[in-house]
């Protein structure tokens, strides 16, 4: 799940300075869960907000709203009837998120609540760790299911380093070091042999070092149409049949009522929702 953490109250402060209405908008997936952008802490930091501005002599008046997914366009369109009263919204989502929000809303400012800290995994209650930086090239294959990439400060392939020391990283001792770890287990999993091998130096072009990334997961599922916007084949297409005739708009096809519904149940059967 992605982790995130809400900004510091004089940091938002700031972002809405001037601003007389805002909208903050939650969102109840990952951010919900890590307590940082759900309905209870928009609640929470909608009425802080009002509070600060009435204290420093100002006005403010904040409403709140979550919705599902704020990452997916057909939960936030919704919004849109409302926007105009609005000066800001204020995303509780995710950086993926926020500019959901930004690109289906172009007219409205749309700022930042939370810091996106990583993708991580509940270690104990209200404790995350980071467990995956989505480098886009998988190698939990040969380490057993345990992350050299994220979890190894020095992000090394081939075993520990000489400066580990009693199963603990040499970086920063108060964590284990995770190829002791990786190498702990190995019998169990029939590593042993693998893990002997010297493996080549990663291939980092599928990381976020290699510009932005796009990865289509079914193709069943990929309906460009779904929130009803037109795509640039279509444009194209319904262009080239009006070239020979008076020119017409071009209109969206209509929304798909039934995308939400098939996404929540590929969700569902994959656990997620």
């Amino acid at each position: 799940m992605i982790v995130a953490e809400q900004k510091p109250l004089e940091d938002l402060q700031r972002m809405l300075k001037g601003k007389k209405k805002v909208l903050a908008v939650g969102c109840g997936t990952c951010v919900s869960v890590c307590f940082a952008g759900g309905q209870k802490e928009t609640r929470g930091l909608a009425a802080a907000l009002q509070t600060a501005a009435a204290v420093d002599g100002e006005e403010l008046e904040v409403h709140e709203r979550t919705v599902q997914r704020q990452c997916v366009q057909e939960f936030i369109a919704p919004l849109e009837d409302d926007l105009e009263e609005y000066d800001a919204v204020l995303s509780l989502g995710c950086g993926v998120g926020v500019q959901t929000m930004a690109e289906r809303f172009p007219k409205t400012r749309t700022l930042p609540g939370l810091d996106t800290n990583f993708m991580g995994q509940p270690t104990e209650p209200g404790v995350w760790e980071e467990r995956c930086v989505g480098c886009g090239n998988c190698v939990l294959e040969y380490t057993g299911g345990l992350c050299p990439i994220t979890r190894c400060p020095k992000q090394l392939m081939n075993g520990p380093c000489g400066g580990s020391e009693g199963g603990m990283c040499e970086v920063d001792t108060s964590i284990p070091c995770i190829w002791s770890k990786i190498w702990g287990n190995s019998e169990n999993l029939n590593l042993m042999d693998m893990l002997m091998e010297v493996q080549p130096p990663k291939d980092w072009s599928t990381s976020r070092g290699g510009a932005m990334r796009r990865t289509v997961v079914r193709d069943d599922l990929h309906q460009p149409n779904a929130d009803g916007r037109t795509t640039t084949t279509e444009v194209a297409a319904a262009k080239a049949d009006a070239a020979d005739g008076p020119e017409a708009e071009v209109e969206a096809p209509p929304a798909d009522p039934n995308a939400g519904a098939r996404e929540d149940a590929f969700l569902k059967e994959l656990g997620l929702s």
